[in-house]
């Protein structure tokens, strides 16, 4: 199996490229167009998508899965983008279909989980990046990253971790209605003892 990293220089349709999570942030999708928008030339836009490829992990179907970056390609497609460049991390070709998902669930390149945390079947992951669900607590898990109240962190799906954290103690109307005192509220409880196990806890100095 070839775990490095090939990047393939010619593009791949967005919408072929097969998801392997059930949700995204659609307020970081949208931060993630604007930031799009702001290179005007199609120079820069060019430049852009060579800077960022996607990481996938090519099937025993020959689709791509994409493992990381959905956000991005999400963004991208909502922007009119066709192709995107992608990077080939994982050959699993050779996997039995009906081993796949499972495959891909050991090597923690899959989240089957919807937009209120709870584990689904892998074939109710969307087909297309098109058809990824609005989850508002992993947009808020983003900004609460970006604001100081965790570190980036390398753990597999680490901001999902955070969303579902954030989701068992604040609602979801509460966090669509005032986004920003949701963050207030959100920086409070990521600094808590109660968040000491999630990946890049910051939480209090302590008093000793």
């Amino acid at each position: 199996m070839a775990n490095t990293r090939e990047p393939i220089l010619h593009p791949i349709p967005i919408l072929s490229l097969r998801p392997t999570q059930m949700t995204v942030g659609i307020r970081e999708v949208k931060e993630k167009r604007q930031r799009w928008r702001e290179h005007k030339s199609g120079k820069k836009q060019a430049e852009m998508l060579g800077r960022h490829s996607i990481p996938v992990v090519l099937g025993p179907d020959q689709r791509h899965y994409v493992v990381d970056h959905h956000h991005l390609a999400r963004a991208l497609h909502d922007e009119g983008v066709k192709d995107i460049l992608v990077t080939i991390i994982a050959d699993l070709t050779m996997v039995d279909r009906d081993a796949f998902w499972g495959v891909l669930d050991n090597r923690r390149w899959v989240y089957p989980y919807d937009a209120k945390g709870q584990r689904r079947q892998f074939k109710d992951i969307p087909k297309s990046i098109a058809d990824l669900k609005d989850d508002p607590f992993r947009s808020l898990a983003g900004e609460l990253r970006r604001a100081g109240g965790f570190a980036k962190d390398t753990t597999p799906f680490s901001e999902f971790l955070w969303a579902d954290f954030l989701r068992r103690r604040l609602s979801r109307k509460s966090v669509e209605q005032d986004f920003e005192k949701a963050i207030e509220q959100g920086l409070s409880l990521a600094r808590s003892k109660d968040a000491v196990y999630l990946p890049g806890w910051c939480g209090p100095a302590s008093d000793d």
